[in-house]
């Protein structure tokens, strides 16, 4: 009994995910969802199959798009929040214009990027950039905020330099932070690349929705809608272990314990 219900704790997840499909195909099946408004599983599965090729070429161009953007986002979030701890005016500068980047819908901006600067691939970049750059920024700052202060205080009585101070104690600890706001800039990546995408572009996951939905192709949106998905966790999934690659200290209790299970 106490297997079965380990088995049922360690597969919840999976288990509630295989129900929520059963369910969803016997109610297009009995025809309680019409099929024009939610497509069943297998139809969705079937629109895979039919535009494989297509799903990845385009996949392909969100996928580049998603990772430049979040790469310079990376590299600006780390400047700013560098510039922000080290410079107590413009921290008082630069966080409300961040904060203002966030309250602007990204419906809303995406447009204008493209008039600005075309269909190519600048304002899917530019996008993906104000999109991603705050979340990781503000963990940063409160890694170097939370850092041991005891330690800090050890290192100033030492007389050890800013640049000493932020290699040994602030940019270690603001580790595990970053990894926490990559996390959620890596969903944000992809989000801000489809809608880039939906407003102006010849290639993309974006752009081939808009076609499936003027075609009426609903299960192939829903295709595409998974496929974004997948993307996303997967990519999620990266983080994590890129985060367990290189910041292996914080999980050695966890590794500990597995090892003794």
């Amino acid at each position: 009994m106490k297997n079965l219900v380990s088995l049922v704790n360690k597969y919840a997840a999976a288990i509630s995910m295989i129900i929520l499909l059963i369910i969803w195909q016997g109610a297009g099946y009995f025809n309680l969802l019409p099929k024009y408004i939610i497509p069943t599983p297998i139809e969705i599965a079937k629109a895979f199959i039919k535009n494989y090729q297509l799903l990845i070429f385009h996949s392909k161009v969100t996928l580049i798009e998603a990772i430049i953007g979040l790469f310079l986002g990376i590299i600006i979030a780390w400047i700013l929040a560098l510039i922000m701890d080290s410079i107590l005016i413009l921290n008082k500068s630069i966080y409300p214009i961040l904060v203002l980047t966030q309250t602007i819908p990204t419906i809303a901006i995406a447009p204008i990027l493209v008039l600005w600067l075309g269909y190519g691939l600048a304002p899917k970049i530019v996008l993906i950039v104000l999109t991603t750059t705050f979340p990781i920024v503000i963990s940063i700052l409160d890694g170097f905020r939370n850092c041991d202060k005891d330690m800090l205080t050890l290192l100033k009585l030492m007389n050890a330099s800013k640049l000493q101070i932020l290699w040994h104690v602030k940019i270690p600890n603001s580790l595990s932070y970053f990894y926490a706001g990559l996390r959620v800039s890596v969903s944000y990546a992809f989000i801000a690349a489809v809608v880039a995408e939906w407003l102006g572009g010849f290639e993309g996951l974006g752009v081939y929705m808009i076609k499936a939905k003027k075609l009426f192709e609903y299960d192939t949106m829903f295709a595409i809608i998974i496929l974004v998905s997948i993307i996303s966790l997967l990519s999620i999934e990266l983080v994590k272990l890129s985060e367990k690659k290189f910041i292996k200290w914080k999980y050695i209790g966890e590794n500990h314990e597995k090892n003794n299970n």
